[in-house]
Parts: structure tokens; C-alpha cells; sequence
């Protein structure tokens, strides 16, 4: 996203004085003193500052207004948490196939990687509105340099301009291009993987569900957080509604942009992985939740449905962390910890894959 004038200099203000609030004990302890008893239950302290912080500044209400201003306060949010990690990174503005035509790709690759490369096709969370490229450069950078993969990070059209279906065939049809074009890429086509976080986990897992039959499959599908219930119906969307970033009024905001207000239609398969009836042959999976989110308890489900189908999954669990905690890692030492471990898991998963 371009930032305007008023975006730059309240990036510019806010960036430092964040950091210096983070690292003074005399101005933390009062802070975190009206998180005492989510400190209690074992929310990381770092965390804790951050959304006190968000409430004092209101950008912890994002699911407000338009989704343009959403769009914005997201990638303002973003780009004054975060920290850009270093590394030899080669960065290539690009494109890959959408369902209506070209969509906006960014490539990631490090520059000792040697080719042909395992590859990770990448979907940005920020429930099917909010969310871009740039909102999740950092992430991305860090998944290659860390995971040792060539990221691919699409853009699929997002709602409310496009609704559902859009954002789904046009990660369909991105992944099966990037598949398609393995050696162009220098991809090794047995190893690209598709992965994303919260509404990304969502589209990665329907692709995953929808290309079983294809010649050249994802050898992995990294469901991040994902949210693949949209009904919304477990304990830890009442538990953990309000307070965590990610609440029950943003959730149905995302969703009545998305899919319309209609609730029959969030049972959808296409909408709600989870209640498509039969997960025999879905890719090996990766699936990462944390201890205060909302989408937790769906997220542990989906993982038992896939193993009782046959699919090799992994959970990681992140008890200390809320939902987002993915782009949280410049002021989150537990945030930046838990990111590198996924990245990590990513690449070797995707590098011991068989390709016989």
C-alpha cells in the first residue's frame, strides 16, 4: 500500500515511541498492569503491551468504518510493529494467473538457494478485505531466509469489490500456474508448497482440498492460525471474542463483506473447509494455532479431521500468543521465536518431501 502524508508521519512518530515504551520498565508496569489477569493465565508480557497499546491508540478496533480505511490502519499497524529482517534476498515484483486474469505476485528467493528449489506459495491474511504484499513483505522475507524457500506471495482479489468466490479461484488458479511453471521458476515442481495465515490458512487449505486430483499438487499446505469454520461455533470464539485483536464483531465484519449476510452461506465448503465431507487425499499439513485466539479451537479440529482422513499433520501450538502474532515480530521476542520455528518446519517439510 502507498502511504499518504499522514500515514508516513504517524508511522515515523509512532515507530519510536513504541519502542521506547517497550523498553522502559517504568513506563511498561502500569501498562501491563490492566493486563494482569491475562498475564495470569500465561499471555506474553510483549503481547500484552501491544494490545494495550491498541487500545489506547484504537488501531486494536480495525474492523471499523470502510474496508479502505480498515486496508489502511492494517498496513500502518503493521508497518510500525515490524521489522524488516536481513538477509541475502533476491525480490522480484511479478504475476501468476488468477481466475480473471493476471493477479500481483512478489518473489522471495535467497540467494544461496540453489535451484531447483522447494517453493512456498504464500496468501496474506486480513480476512478476505484487509491485507496485501507489502502488509506481509516482512513475513515473507523472513519465511525464505529462514525456511531456506523461494516464496511466492499472491495477491488474490479481495471483498468487498470481489466477494466470494473471487479470492478462492484466484488462488486456485495461482497456485496451478506457479505448478505449471516449476522450472521457469526454478522450483522442484514434487516440492512447492502453499501456506497463509488466518483467511490465507483458509484459502490455502480449500486449494489444498481442490487440486487433489491434480498432476502436480501442493506437497504441503501451512494453515497458519486458519480460519476454517466460519460459523463460528466453538467455545473459543466465546471465550476469546473480545479483548485479543481479533474479535467476534471484526470476525462477522469480515465475513459480511466477504460472503454477504446470509449465515447459511458460511457453511458453504468453498467458505468453511471444515464441513467439506471427505478429507481422504488432502496435501501433508502443517496447522499453528495460539492460546488467545478466537480461531483456536477450530483450528485443533480441523487438525483431528485430517489426521482421522489419513493426511500426515502436524499442530504446533503457541499457548503465550493472539491471533496475527505472525506480523507482531519486531516488538514480540515470543512472536519472533514462534515465526522462525514455522519457517523452519516449512522448509523441512517441504525439503524431505519424497518425490518418488
Amino acid at each position: 500500500m502507498r502511504f499518504g502524508f499522514a500515514s508516513r508521519m504517524r508511522i515515523k512518530v509512532s515507530r519510536p515511541l513504541v519502542r521506547m515504551v517497550q523498553q522502559s520498565s517504568a513506563l511498561r508496569a502500569p501498562l501491563l498492569a490492566r493486563r494482569a489477569a491475562d498475564l495470569a493465565k500465561g499471555l506474553d508480557p510483549d503481547t500484552a503491551l501491544m494490545l494495550v497499546l491498541g487500545e489506547i491508540s484504537g488501531d486494536a478496533k480495525l474492523a471499523e468504518g470502510t474496508p479502505a480505511a480498515a486496508r489502511r490502519k492494517m498496513a500502518e499497524s503493521i508497518a510500525i510493529v515490524e521489522d524488516v529482517p536481513v538477509g541475502d534476498l533476491d525480490v522480484t515484483e511479478s504475476e501468476v494467473s488468477g481466475s480473471a486474469g493476471p493477479i500481483a505476485a512478489r518473489v522471495y528467493r535467497p540467494t544461496s538457494l540453489a535451484a531447483p528449489s522447494p517453493g512456498l506459495v504464500y496468501v496474506h491474511g486480513g480476512g478476505w478485505v484487509t491485507g496485501d504484499l507489502d502488509t506481509h513483505d516482512t513475513l515473507c522475507r523472513r519465511i525464505a531466509l529462514v525456511g531456506d524457500l523461494c516464496v511466492i506471495s499472491i495477491a488474490p482479489r479481495m471483498a468487498p469489490e470481489h466477494p466470494f468466490p473471487a479470492a478462492i479461484d484466484d488462488t486456485v488458479a495461482a497456485f496451478r500456474d506457479v505448478a505449471r511453471r516449476a522450472e521457469e521458476l526454478r522450483l522442484d515442481p514434487a516440492r512447492i508448497g502453499i501456506g497463509g495465515d488466518s483467511a490465507g490458512g483458509n484459502l490455502s487449505a480449500i486449494v489444498g482440498l481442490e487440486t487433489r486430483s491434480d498432476e502436480r499438487k501442493p506437497a504441503l499446505t501451512a494453515l497458519l492460525y486458519p480460519c476454517v469454520d466460519a460459523t463460528c461455533r466453538d467455545p473459543s470464539h466465546q471465550s476469546l471474542g473480545q479483548g485479543y485483536l481479533l474479535t467476534a464483531d471484526s470476525i462477522a465484519w469480515y465475513l459480511e463483506h466477504y460472503v454477504g449476510e446470509d449465515a447459511s452461506r458460511r457453511k458453504l465448503p468453498r467458505v468453511s473447509p471444515m464441513y467439506v465431507d471427505d478429507l481422504s487425499g488432502a496435501p501433508p499439513a502443517l496447522v499453528v494455532n495460539a492460546g488467545f485466539d478466537p480461531l483456536r479451537d477450530e483450528a485443533e479440529r480441523y487438525w483431528e479431521r485430517l489426521k482421522a482422513a489419513g493426511t500426515p499433520a502436524e499442530l504446533v501450538r503457541y499457548p503465550a500468543l493472539i491471533h496475527g502474532f505472525l506480523l507482531m515480530t519486531g516488538l514480540s521476542a515470543a512472536a519472533l521465536a514462534a515465526t522462525e520455528e514455522i519457517a523452519r518446519r516449512m522448509g523441512k517439510m517441504l525439503r524431505e518431501k519424497k518425490t518418488s
